[in-house]
């Protein structure tokens, strides 16, 4: 344990030193695999166990978002049915029988990650769960997520729902093409209101990178008790732009997706080597 730990005050008294960080350190981090990518040079910085079988936990939820979005017709009303909020843990916690407009529905499942929202989206869009389920396995093959499979919206551990971290990172780099999508997955929070009431509901995000890194534009946290902690951050500083897949992490995701972002920002492209 205390090597550990004496392993971790190295790695970070590295990051404070110096304007450097290498492959070495990076593999120091107890995360089951972690991907590095610099957007604007379209090159990855760092690859750890990219191909490996990973459950994608809550970032499933940026597939049922942007089929969403790219449906269009946000500003419709959806009428939450009794099937949309038998749903846990994280809930924003609708009635049957409530109408919620359809982008307030994304938001929510975007932003705190609420699954009655991501249920009440997917049968909104794809008229019921077997349909959407269909149309997300279909766009990952569309845009060459090869080694992934979806079994539900949410990112329950439920049957064969599998992804890898080279497919996540073609989902959000997917994702981030789109403006709508880029603006949700800014958000701190997002207050709506039910439609008949006038009820009112607070997403709030669990991303505390959008708290705490003012370069931080998004995308989604991710958590399962099989998955474990999972981050897709992204960070954009001077013109540039860094992508970070994180999965099944040990460490403080915030503070090791900042260091990284930070470095990314300041180093030439040729001071790391593609793992991969």
């Amino acid at each position: 344990m205390m090597n550990r730990y004496f392993a971790l005050a190295c790695f970070f008294l590295a990051f404070s030193l110096n304007a450097q960080i290498t492959n070495d350190e990076l593999d120091k981090l107890n995360v089951e695999a972690l991907l590095v990518k610099d957007l604007n040079a379209n090159a990855m910085v760092y690859s750890k166990e990219a191909y490996k079988e990973v459950k994608p936990a809550s970032l499933t939820k940026i597939m049922t978002a942007i089929l969403a979005i790219e449906q269009g017709y946000l500003y419709r009303p959806v009428l939450i049915t009794a099937e949309m909020i038998q749903v846990e843990p994280t809930k924003a916690g609708y009635k049957e029988g409530d109408i919620v407009i359809l982008e307030d529905l994304i938001k929510a499942a975007m932003v705190e990650s609420d699954n009655d929202a991501a249920m009440a989206v997917a049968i909104a869009v794809g008229g019921n769960i077997k349909t959407f389920v269909e149309m997300m396995n279909a766009k990952a093959q569309q845009i060459g997520m090869n080694n992934t499979h979806f079994t539900n919206p949410c990112g329950y551990d439920i049957g064969n729902h599998h992804s890898t971290p080279i497919d996540l990172l073609q989902l959000a780099e997917y994702a981030i093409k789109n403006p709508c999508f880029n603006d949700i997955t800014r958000l701190n929070q997002h207050a709506y209101y039910e439609v008949l009431s006038g009820r009112k509901f607070v997403a709030k995000t669990h991303n505390h990178l959008l708290n705490r890194y003012e370069y931080a534009v998004g995308v989604k946290t991710g958590y399962t008790s099989k998955a474990g902690p999972c981050l897709i951050a992204r960070a954009k500083k001077e013109g540039k732009d860094c992508l970070i897949i994180m999965l099944n992490s040990k460490e403080n995701r915030w503070t090791v997706a900042q260091q990284i972002f930070e470095q990314v920002f300041l180093q030439p492209i040729d001071t790391f080597s593609d793992k991969v």
